[in-house]
């Protein structure tokens, strides 16, 4: 007997919920109070959670405006002049250096984080961050996880390092 009680003060409630506010209204004085402090709670948890939607998509379109703003300023010939000056000024870039710089290009153009690409490469973000940045060495398979986590294969990726190095000596 305390099943089907259940499961008719369950048909209730989700009629109520279901009807919305003009019907809900007038069907509320039928509910016990428990079942009124149910109806509340779901619609606090809907409000709150069409805020954190709206929340999101604030911070979806802000992220993708940045991301078009860089891809703007990236496709400007600058980048390259900055090459030129650098091999200009006849300053060596080290291998270090040119791998940092292509992982960073990579991570950057694919509009990703340094934490997304250190959890899926399985490296901490501040040891990734060190080799972007030209400042350690990283390991073959270390370089070989981080390829992929970008989606390339290490050849590609040492392909464009090469690149990158034959660029800077011109």
């Amino acid at each position: 007997m305390e099943t089907t009680t259940r499961t008719d003060e369950q048909k209730d409630l989700t009629s109520v919920v279901t009807r919305g506010v003009r019907t809900g209204a007038a069907r509320t004085r039928d509910l016990t109070p428990a079942q009124r402090r149910a109806v509340m709670f779901a619609q606090q948890q809907i409000l709150k959670a069409r805020a954190a939607k709206k929340a999101k998509d604030e911070r979806q379109s802000a992220l993708h405006r940045m991301w078009q703003e860089e891809d703007a300023e990236l496709s400007r010939p600058r980048a390259s002049v900055r090459r030129q000056e650098v091999a200009g000024e006849g300053k060596d870039v080290s291998l270090r250096e040119a791998i940092g710089h292509v992982l960073r290009d990579l991570r950057t153009r694919d509009h990703k984080t340094l934490r997304e690409v250190s959890e899926k490469a399985g490296v901490s973000l501040g040891y990734l961050s060190e080799v972007e940045r030209g400042q350690k060495e990283a390991s073959s398979e270390l370089l070989s996880s981080i390829a992929q986590s970008l989606g390339l294969s290490t050849a590609q990726m040492l392909r464009m390092v090469a690149d990158y190095l034959e660029s800077a000596e011109v």
